[in-house]
């Protein structure tokens, strides 16, 4: 039980990392104009509008990073129930991603990220849970191997 609780919280804060490491790339790329700032509401509002679709595509890929990479993390670190801990970041990343848009002005056609969170952290899931998969039957075969060939 604590072990999953840890991998939430890591996972959290490592999607959260991803997230911002993307936000900065998309800011690095397309600059916001001189004096503005994440505080500044009416100025953000202002540059996003002016942003191409790619600087807005990026946003997306940051905000699904966030549940991708998070939810792979917890999936990893949990021991069991990785499938619950992928999805309880997910389902946190979709809440925290639905107050963003209430926040800030983004254009509506965004909203289409909202189910996609749950389908990245599951899938960041099942890639962990194929990975282990993978992992045991690599060790089978190596000990059928080694039972019938020698070491």
């Amino acid at each position: 039980m604590i072990r999953n609780i840890a991998a939430v919280f890591v996972g959290l804060i490592v999607g959260m990392i991803a997230n911002m490491a993307i936000v900065q790339l998309d800011v690095m790329l397309y600059p916001m104009p001189d004096g503005v700032t994440f505080e500044d509401t009416e100025g953000v509002a202002t540059y996003i509008s002016t942003l191409p679709l790619l600087a807005l595509l990026l946003v997306i890929v940051a905000h699904l990073g966030q549940a991708f990479v998070g939810g792979w993390v917890a999936a990893f670190i949990s021991s069991r129930h990785s499938m619950v801990v992928a999805m309880i970041i997910g389902v946190l990343s979709m809440l925290g991603g639905i107050a963003n848009m209430f926040m800030m002005t983004l254009p509506p056609w965004m909203w289409i990220e909202v189910p996609l969170y749950l389908v990245a952290a599951y899938a960041a899931a099942t890639l962990e849970l194929k990975r282990r998969v993978s992992a045991i039957q690599g060790a089978k075969v190596k000990e059928f191997m080694d039972a019938e060939f020698g070491p």
